[in-house]
Order: C-alpha cells, then sequence, then structure tokens
C-alpha cells in the first residue's frame, strides 16, 4: 500500500484534482476535478484520490460518515488516465511502471474497501479507470446517455489492477467479452450485465439525475449506520477483495505490458492518433457469407 498524507477533512476540501463537501447527514461527496481533461486521471489525482479515500475511511464515528458518493465535475465522470500521464508511463522503465502500478492498485483495493455504502454518479463517460472506480462501487446510477469501457486491450495493454474488481463485479462470464474487446457499452448494456443499478433519462428533464440520485441516498439513509459497515464486512468476508498476490500480480501485468513491444506500439499510435497495426476488419466474404 502506497503512503498517505494528512488531509484535514473535518470541514469541505479543495484539492488540485478533486473537492470533497459534506452533503449533510454524513454523505460525503467526492467530486473529480479535472473537467478541462475530462476528469482523467493523472499522478496527482490518483495520489490525492488515495489520500482522501484513507482519511475518510479512518474516521469512526458512523453517523459522520455514512455513504460516499463519487461524481465527476463537468459532462463526465472520468475518462480513464489523461494523454500526458500515459505519455509519461510509455517512457519510464519496467520497474517505475510497476510503482505506479502498485499506486493506483492501491486506490482501487481502498476504494472497495471502503467502510461505508460508496455510491458513483455517472454522467458521460466512465472508462479505463473511471470503469474501475464504477467496480469498486456499491450503487451506480448511470445517465442514459453514458458509455462505460475497459478500453486497455486496444491499446497494447491490459485492464491490470483494476481486473479483480471487474470480475468481483460482474463475475468473469460476464466480465471476458469487455475486457478482451475493449468495446464501448451502453448505460443500459452495463445495467443488464449487473455494472449499473439504475438508469435515468434526463434528456427531457436535467433534474430527473438529481432526483434520481437522491432517491438512492436516502434509501441508504434509511440504514442504520453501524449496521451497514458490519454489512459491508459481511460482504468482503463473503466475497473477498484481492490478496496480496493477486495485487502483486495485476499490478505486474500491467507494468510489463506497457513496456512491451505491443505496448509501446498501440500507445504511440493511440499518441499520434492512428490505428495499431492489429487493427484489421473482417469482410463478409471473407467469412464466407454472400451478399
Amino acid at each position: 500500500m502506497s503512503k498517505t498524507r494528512k488531509i484535514d477533512l473535518t470541514s469541505d476540501y479543495s484539492g488540485l484534482t478533486l473537492r470533497v463537501k459534506h452533503a449533510g447527514c454524513g454523505v460525503v461527496r467526492v467530486i473529480l476535478n479535472r473537467p478541462e481533461v475530462r476528469n482523467a486521471f493523472n499522478a496527482e489525482m490518483i495520489g490525492e484520490l488515495n489520500d482522501v479515500l484513507a482519511e475518510l475511511a479512518a474516521t469512526r464515528e458512523a453517523e459522520k460518515m455514512r455513504i460516499l458518493l463519487l461524481e465527476g465535475e463537468g459532462s463526465t465522470f472520468c475518462a480513464g488516465a489523461d494523454l500526458a500521464y500515459m505519455q509519461e508511463q510509455a517512457r519510464g522503465n519496467e520497474a517505475q511502471s510497476l510503482s505506479d502500478a502498485r499506486v493506483l492498485g492501491t486506490l482501487f483495493f481502498r476504494l472497495a474497501s471502503f467502510p461505508t455504502t460508496v455510491i458513483s454518479a455517472v454522467r458521460g463517460a466512465a472508462v479505463g479507470g473511471g470503469f474501475g472506480l464504477v467496480c469498486c462501487s456499491d450503487v451506480v446510477l448511470a445517465d442514459s446517455k453514458a458509455v462505460f469501457a475497459t478500453s486497455e486491450v486496444r491499446l497494447g495493454i491490459v485492464p491490470g489492477v483494476i481486473s479483480p474488481y471487474i470480475v468481483r463485479k460482474i463475475g468473469c462470464g460476464r466480465a471476458a467479452s469487455p475486457m478482451l474487446s475493449g468495446m464501448r457499452m451502453t448505460a443500459r448494456s452495463a445495467f443488464e450485465m449487473g455494472l449499473v443499478n439504475q438508469v435515468v433519462d434526463s434528456s427531457t428533464d436535467e433534474g430527473a439525475f438529481t432526483e434520481a440520485l437522491l432517491g438512492i441516498i436516502n434509501e441508504h439513509l434509511a440504514a442504520a449506520p453501524n449496521a451497514v459497515r458490519r454489512t459491508k464486512e459481511l460482504l468482503r468476508r463473503l466475497h473477498p477483495l484481492p490478496d496480496p498476490g493477486i495485487f502483486e500480480f495485476t499490478a505486474q501485468a500491467i507494468a510489463v505490458a506497457r513496456c512491451s513491444e505491443e505496448g509501446q506500439h498501440g500507445l504511440g499510435k493511440f499518441f499520434e492518433k492512428k490505428q495499431p497495426n492489429w487493427t484489421v476488419t473482417l469482410d463478409s466474404s471473407e467469412f464466407g457469407v454472400e451478399k
């Protein structure tokens, strides 16, 4: 686990990459705040979110910390890793890549093991690391226009540290297709596979999403705070989080993939906005289908 710095979260907090707002009734809003890059991860956001989660999880008064609400500032929840951060990762060696992967892995472990209910409110996109945040949440509300993807394989890398949480959330059978293809899924598809709990169409009513979110929050505020914490522990025991061996394996998997020839090629083409050399299309005639 990575080291954390102490942040005073007894009141609202505005950091470099996120904001924390106490909404009342023990509801704490953590808002990813890099809207100019669709709230994409960089090293600063990963570190700051790690620190905030550690500090909030240490709150012992159950009444003060009842629900953790994850949101994205602006029109997008989280678009994964930003371009500058990905370029930095691509330039690093395998040892540095492994160190960075461990820090990112710690972030997802902290969120998945958070002692209270975690709700994600998804507008726009939840891609890559954003997809990981969703998979570590207990409840997910999505706007009908939201899209979801774990697109790493299309870049020649792997969804390493988020993979245990994807499989834990939706099962290996449902996880295989999006993980192996990198395809984008609609909110409705994500709902059908169990990734999303509720989909809201806010196209004709901008307040519908907030109204649905408040409905979910109030349903969970009807539960006794200490009973919720004990139930979270029950869920973790019944469906365990990744052990240290799996944690290290997934970190090594992404570190090796990023430094591989295929990973370097895929990331390079992504920066150039070109298709990698493995992207091909099977024609119907080749498939043996007559038009």
